[in-house]
């Protein structure tokens, strides 16, 4: 325990510390600047994932919001065509004066439905776009995702490289971190 509280660390910090205050030969060190280069790297691919994902919920929620606006309008027509229905009635059953307002109506409802009709389809296109705006940015956030994933693995790896001094493990430690780096830049590129 420190002065601070309690510090937890895992096998590669400990070892990343002992070289900083110590010293170490040409090969911890480069791995240890790889790893913190890693990090920061992992760390910038994290923002852009959950920034991709945000984004695909305000679309995702922009769709929903749209949906129900267009639902609404498609109501109304609903409610139009009713009226409308009511008024056709009306003319077969009545004469004179009576019978010119019902036909009256009906004009006005079937002006006003088409009307509520494009307000209607144009909310659906909106949602449709939002929604494929959303499914878009949720395959980004996937390949951040897997890229941080990736520089997680090669962090990782190089850790126990360190622990181990096996050289040979940097070659999975340069695999993943090549995969990984290939992913972001998918991710980037909107791929």
């Amino acid at each position: 325990m420190s002065a601070h509280g309690f510090h937890v660390h895992g096998p590669h910090d400990h070892e990343v510390e002992h070289v900083a205050q110590h010293g170490g030969d040409n090969f911890t060190s480069r791995v240890a600047v790889l790893t913190a280069v890693l990090s920061t790297v992992g760390a910038i691919f994290g923002y852009l994932g959950g920034h991709s994902q945000n984004a695909a919920l305000l679309y995702k929620n922009e769709a929903a919001i749209q949906k129900t606006s267009a639902s609404n309008q498609w109501n109304y027509y609903q409610a139009k065509s009713n009226k409308q229905n009511l008024a056709e009635l009306s003319i077969v059953l009545t004469a004179g004066e009576a019978r010119e307002k019902y036909v009256q109506d009906v004009a006005r409802y079937k002006k006003e439905k088409e009307e509520i009709k494009v307000e209607a389809e144009k909310l659906e296109a909106v949602a449709k776009e939002a929604d494929q705006k959303s499914d878009r940015e949720m395959h980004v956030h996937e390949r951040w995702a897997l890229a941080t994933t990736l520089l997680q693995i090669a962090i990782a790896m190089a850790a126990i490289t360190l622990l181990t001094r096996k050289r040979w493990m940097l070659f999975g430690v340069y695999g993943a971190t090549g995969l990984g780096l290939l992913v972001g830049a998918m991710g980037y590129l909107h791929l």
